[in-house]
């Protein structure tokens, strides 16, 4: 049972033996990145570069929905990194602008 499982596994369209498998693996990357930079302080994050994140993660959400084959490692991926980016978006616009340094910052 748990072999056959594993062999449909590694012979689905979007498995381990195609570019459809390791392409949104690897995207992993960013997301984790994005993670690990919650604890940075709201000052040091970029807007450019977490709009691109965040937008970026909603588009190719969407389009993994509807290209074939079906591939649910790169709907999560780009969900995760539409996720993180909002909510860095959400830190530094806070910061910036509701917070008493963040609004003192902005002032000058």
């Amino acid at each position: 049972m748990a072999n056959s499982k594993l062999q449909a596994i590694w012979n689905h369209p979007a498995g381990p033996k195609t570019i459809h498998f390791w392409a949104p693996t690897f995207k992993w990357g960013i997301s984790i990145a994005n993670i690990v930079d919650f604890s940075k302080p709201p000052e040091k994050l970029s807007y450019p570069h977490q709009i691109v994140v965040a937008c970026s993660g909603v588009i190719w959400s969407r389009y993994s929905t509807v290209i074939t084959p079906k591939n649910w490692n790169l709907l999560a991926v780009n969900a995760s990194m539409a996720g993180t980016g909002m909510y860095q978006l959400a830190r530094k616009i806070q910061h910036d602008y509701f917070s008493e340094t963040g609004a003192a910052v902005a002032e000058e």
